[in-house]
């Protein structure tokens, strides 16, 4: 009856993309979370949720992640416009402009290396599967956060996150491949090696 009200879980979707990129979908059952990780030549994207306390409740996030290694300390981050980023650019963020008129009207782009971050976005299909992103924090981080472990030395991590359960098919499926075409662009231009980072969640 929920189903016929609600359509397919979460479980059962994250489970059918798993089947269709050839990934593995760990079902955590009630108390753990699921998982759904992905092989991509050395790297393992892998998908989960978690909640993140706002005063007396929390919130559900879905997020991706990748470890790999990072060769120069490329770093960047992309978001989709919006109010609060405009905020930040009218107050002197810094926005890098890419040269595509469109995307650079839709995302605020940051990066400690100009050069680099226009290469790596110098590719239409990795912007358009982007784009399929209706909202987006995607970034590389060198740890996961203040009172966590950080990765060994030379490890960084790709990274996104969404407020609330993506169970969107094509959604997840284009972000899969946001991360693949990323993980493979870095070592194009020499700023990740092609190696197995040694990290595992």
């Amino acid at each position: 009856m929920l189903r016929s009200i609600f359509g397919p879980s979460k479980s059962e979707i994250w489970a059918q993309i798993a089947d269709d990129i050839g990934g593995d979908f760990i079902d955590g059952g009630f108390w753990k979370r699921d998982i759904l990780r992905y092989e991509h030549e050395e790297w393992t994207v892998v998908l989960d949720n978690f909640l993140r306390s706002a005063g007396k409740t929390t919130i559900p996030f879905t997020r991706m992640r990748a470890p790999f290694l990072n060769k120069d300390d490329f770093q960047f981050n992309i978001t989709r416009e919006g109010f609060f980023e405009g905020i930040r650019k009218f107050f002197g963020a810094q926005d890098i402009e890419i040269g595509d008129p469109f995307f650079d009207d839709n995302f605020l782009i940051q990066s400690n290396n100009e050069t680099k971050i226009k290469h790596l976005l110098n590719h239409q299909e990795l912007k358009a599967l982007i784009h399929k992103q209706p909202h987006i924090s995607l970034k590389i981080v060198d740890g996961e956060g203040l009172f966590r472990n950080r990765f060994p030395d030379g490890v960084n991590e790709l990274y996104f996150e969404c407020r609330g359960i993506i169970k969107h098919k094509e959604q997840l499926e284009a972000l899969f491949a946001v991360f693949s075409i990323i993980l493979s662009r870095l070592v194009q231009f020499d700023s990740a090696y092609e190696d197995d980072p040694g990290f595992v969640y």
